[in-house]
């Protein structure tokens, strides 16, 4: 049941990427984009060729390459190990899977990536779903990694155990 709910999400995930991008493609392809918050953000349609802030322009064999061997990997963390089953690392798992995944198929069907989500702001780069996907999926492991891997629930010594067992006969006996 594990793997069928995390293939549902990972699906789930990339179905609503590769709407979001079917639309950018219908809508704002050939057009100026359009101001949500003028200044702010703006859907602006824009083919990305490259890796994030555009390095690495037509290399797209390195990225499926590279995206290939990373799904490989977060998979077997995912599904071919018992020790990543902790709530965190699994949505961290399945939020970049379904992120690679959806850019993967814009690089083998087109070329490129489609984003269009352009918090011009800051001048930061145009990005999709899948994008941001794949940057929470990062986060939540890094939270995971600080705060949960390897830590064990602290264990009770005997004085405490003994404690409960005392105070739970005070309990019926009351």
């Amino acid at each position: 049941m594990f793997v069928i709910g995390c293939l549902v999400a990972i699906v789930l995930l990339v179905g609503v990427d590769q709407l979001t991008k079917w639309w950018a493609i219908t809508q704002l392809a050939g057009t100026n984009g359009i101001p949500l918050w003028k200044g702010v953000f703006e859907l602006t349609y824009v083919e990305n060729r490259g890796a994030a802030f555009g390095m690495l322009q037509n290399q797209q064999w390195l990225f499926i390459i590279v995206t290939v061997l990373l799904l490989g990997a977060v998979g077997f963390l995912l599904f071919g190990s018992r020790a990543y089953r902790h709530p965190l690392s699994v949505g961290a798992g399945v939020l970049i899977i379904a992120g690679g995944i959806g850019n993967l198929i814009d690089r083998i069907l087109s070329g490129f990536v489609v984003d269009f989500l352009n918090f011009c702001l800051i001048d930061f780069p145009v990005f999709n779903f899948a994008d941001i996907c794949v940057t929470v999926g990062a986060a939540v492991t890094i939270v995971y990694m600080v705060f949960f891997d390897g830590k064990k629930p602290k264990e009770k010594t005997d004085a405490e155990d003994n404690d409960e067992l005392v105070m739970g006969a005070d309990d019926q006996a009351g």
